[in-house]
């Protein structure tokens, strides 16, 4: 059985992977559709097409990685080694997104960036799915999975406002195009892989052998879960529908900053206005969830999101951004809270259903998000199209009111109704036996 306790070494050499995972998820979603209608030159439909492409490949693979995951820990007693792969093939991916040669047509840009984005999404999915079912095969102890995942989701809030901020930023210090795509992508990279592997040495040598056979079916195993566990359906649902709004407010950032801001460099306030508050707040949602439980943590942290995005309604109509830049620090004090306790709650569920069927429900989950986050980027561009949007490969041109509205309210409205709808179905998730007795 793995010891409750954690080491500090132990637990921030978890978190490093924070560092591949909160890149990889942050910086296509925020720059990828902009760099295909406004570099590329791909028009916006077909851009939502490339951009989801690979995404239902991921879905199509994460669970049947989650179930070798179970294989490798039942035979060797570690998920580390498929986390491995992942980490090193990730750059060859990630790198060849935006490097797309110059001269070819919006047609061929297109193809080339999906065929790079399915191995990277590949590699990618080699460690995230492992590296999600790995807490509860590290810790039985409740409070101590919180302590964990508070560490993790520090990390990653520092990796959103790494890459969020700071990779935009070296786009544009280099004139922006494709070179300083490339640039930002080549740096981006190293990092991401660099966090990972950081995390699969910390694990070599500490993961315990789970009891029980490893589930033998992958996406059946993980649709079993589903049908079979409650809790883990109600928070399933509540992660999914918050990773598409997230993805949603991600790609309409970089479009909001250019076209309603007026500025492209602009995005990297953005993200800093939302991610340094998270900062903060980790250590208070934590005490918070030690005092109310995670459940009624969660569920505060939710409600912070709807207000935020309400505030920024008026602040978009009347460009107020003076009212924009706190409304978004409010969004990321909820940010903070909704990265933190769907990740504390899931081992609680994972323990309660038995660790032999953790890389199989981690994959259904990892499958689930990455929908979710791929769904939102694909709705964004559905509706600039809708809207009338003007794609170019050179500097933004002017777009029409419809593109604007259809930019304002999937940065808006849209995050907000799907944060109440989220809100519904975490009121239906009761705390596992588990968790009640640990607390």
């Amino acid at each position: 059985m793995p010891s409750d306790r954690l080491t500090r070494a132990q637990t921030a050499g978890y978190a490093a992977g924070s560092v591949g995972t909160g890149g990889f998820g942050t910086l296509p979603g925020l720059v990828l559709a902009y760099y295909l209608t406004d570099t590329l030159g791909v028009a916006a439909a077909l851009a939502a097409v490339v951009v989801l492409v690979p995404k239902v490949w991921d879905v199509l693979i994460d669970p049947a990685i989650g179930a070798r995951s179970d294989r490798e820990v039942s035979a060797h007693g570690s998920r580390h080694r498929l986390m491995l792969v992942g980490a090193v093939t990730l750059p060859v991916g990630f790198i060849a997104m935006f490097a797309v040669p110059s001269g070819v047509s919006s047609g061929v840009a297109a193809v080339w960036v999906v065929a790079a984005f399915v191995l990277a999404t590949t590699s990618f999915s080699l460690f995230q799915v492992p590296y999600i079912a790995a807490p509860a095969d590290l810790t039985s102890d409740y409070t101590e999975r919180t302590r964990m995942m508070a560490w993790r989701v520090g990390v990653l809030a520092l990796a959103i406002l790494a890459f969020g901020a700071g990779a935009p930023g070296i786009r544009d210090a280099l004139g922006g195009g494709r070179s300083g795509y490339l640039v930002m992508a080549v740096i981006s990279a190293t990092v991401l892989s660099a966090g990972m592997l950081a995390t699969v040495a910390s694990l070599r040598g500490h993961e315990s052998r789970v009891g029980g056979a490893a589930e033998s079916s992958s996406l059946r195993a993980g649709l079993d879960a589903i049908r079979q566990l409650p809790r883990f359906r109600a928070l399933l649902v509540v992660f999914v529908l918050q990773a598409l709004a997230t993805g949603i407010v991600l790609a309409a950032a970089q479009y909001v900053a250019t076209y309603l801001l007026g500025s492209q460099s602009l995005v990297s306030v953005l993200f800093a206005a939302v991610v340094a508050p998270a900062l903060v707040v980790m250590p208070l949602w934590k005490r918070y969830a030690a005092a109310h439980g995670k459940r009624a943590a969660y569920l505060a942290s939710s409600w912070l999101f709807v207000l935020s995005c309400v505030a920024q309604v008026p602040a978009l109509m009347l460009e107020w951004t003076w009212l924009s830049v706190p409304a978004l620090a409010v969004g990321g004090v909820a940010y903070a809270g909704m990265q933190l306790f769907p990740l504390a709650m899931l081992p609680d569920v994972i323990e309660e259903a038995g660790r032999s069927r953790g890389g199989a429900m981690s994959g259904v989950w990892t499958a689930s998000e990455t929908a979710g986050l791929a769904l939102g980027p694909g709705i964004v561009l559905l509706m600039l199209a809708v809207g009338g949007f003007v794609s170019s490969s050179g500097d933004p041109v002017a777009q029409p009111g419809g593109a604007e509205v259809a930019m304002g309210l999937a940065f808006t409205v849209v995050p907000a109704v799907l944060a109440l709808v989220s809100i519904v179905a975490l009121r239906r998730y009761v705390e596992p036996e588990v968790a009640l007795d640990g607390q």
